[in-house]
């Protein structure tokens, strides 16, 4: 009786048991560059428009791995939905600091040019 063959020539892939060997889920480095992206990028106004998008695809990419990941959990690492798991929670703390300084930014731009007029006033 003849025993299966592990060895790379063999046709069978992932030991005895014909069981595939888990690989990474193909985008979850590029979620987790996005999402630290997003925070790096978060901090001035107008850079903050640049952490808001790449916040919001790293997290509509996120879900798309998410998806991928739950329909066959042995096909892919734990390392790699980990990777995906990082970025995104990075990337909400991105996107969310980004909406933030935008917001607060413009109000000031905002309250500066009305107050303009009024600065006259003072004198």
């Amino acid at each position: 009786m003849e025993q299966p063959s592990n060895h790379p020539g063999s046709g069978q892939q992932g030991g005895l048991y014909n069981n595939p060997v888990p690989k990474n889920l193909p985008n979850a480095n590029i979620i987790m560059i996005l999402g630290i992206l997003s925070i790096l990028l978060c901090w001035w106004h107008f850079v903050s428009v640049a952490g808001i998008v790449l916040g919001i695809v790293a997290i509509m990419m996120a879900r798309k791995e998410n998806a991928t990941y739950s329909a066959d959990p042995s096909r892919y690492t734990t390392s790699s939905f980990n990777n995906v798991k990082t970025g995104r929670i990075c990337a909400i703390i991105g996107l969310t600091i980004s909406i933030l300084v935008f917001v607060f930014v413009t109000l000031m731009i905002i309250g500066v040019l009305v107050a303009l007029p009024f600065w006259g006033m003072i004198r």
